[in-house]
C-alpha cells in the first residue's frame, strides 16, 4: 500500500492562505468520540495556527455522522459562515449500514455546498477498523481534521477571490 508509512497531512508543497478574514463552523459527530475528538482538535488547532480567530470558529456537535449534513445545513442557514467542516468516523461493520451511511453523508455534504454556494468539507473517516481510524486521527497517516481545515481555508479563500468585484 502506497500510504502505509506516509503522513498524508503534509502541506509542505501547498500555500495555505491566512484564515483570519473567515468564519468557520466545525460540525463533529459524537459517535466514535475518541476519533472525532482528535479530528476536532486537529481542525480547530490548524484553523487557529493559520490565523482564524477563536470567536470565528463555531463548533457544533451532532449525534453521529449521518447527522453531519443536517447540523451543517443548520449552521449555514442560521450563521454567517464562510466554510463548514464536517468531521466524523464510520467504521466498517458486518452489515451494509456502513455503505448506506457513507454514501448518504458524502452526497449530503456535496449537496450542502451546492445549496448554499459555500464550501462544505468532507472530513469523515471511512475505515475498515479502529486502527485505521486512529492512524488518520493523529497517527502515522496524519490528522484528517487538519486536512479538512486546510481545505476549508483554501476554499473560503477561493470563493472570496472569485467574488472579488473591480
Amino acid at each position: 500500500m502506497a500510504t502505509q508509512l506516509k503522513n498524508l497531512s503534509d502541506f509542505s508543497n501547498v500555500t495555505i492562505p491566512d484564515a483570519s478574514p473567515y468564519r468557520f463552523a466545525i460540525v463533529v459527530a459524537q459517535w466514535n468520540a475518541e476519533i472525532t475528538n482528535a479530528l476536532l482538535t486537529g481542525a480547530y488547532n490548524f484553523l487557529q495556527n493559520k490565523g482564524a480567530l477563536e470567536e470565528n470558529i463555531l463548533v457544533i456537535e451532532v449525534p453521529g455522522s449521518f447527522e453531519l449534513t443536517s447540523g451543517a445545513d443548520m449552521a449555514l442557514t442560521s450563521q454567517k459562515i464562510d466554510a463548514v467542516i464536517c468531521l466524523g468516523c464510520v467504521i466498517q461493520g458486518e452489515t451494509r449500514h456502513f455503505d448506506f451511511i457513507c454514501n448518504a453523508v458524502a452526497n449530503g455534504i456535496t449537496q450542502l455546498a451546492i445549496k448554499h454556494g459555500k464550501p462544505a468539507i468532507f472530513g469523515v473517516l471511512t475505515t475498515d477498523n479502529q486502527e485505521q481510524a486512529q492512524d488518520r486521527a493523529g497517527g502515522k497517516h496524519g490528522n484528517k481534521g487538519e486536512e479538512a481545515a486546510a481545505t476549508a481555508i483554501q476554499m473560503a479563500d477561493l470563493k472570496n477571490r472569485l467574488n472579488f468585484k473591480h
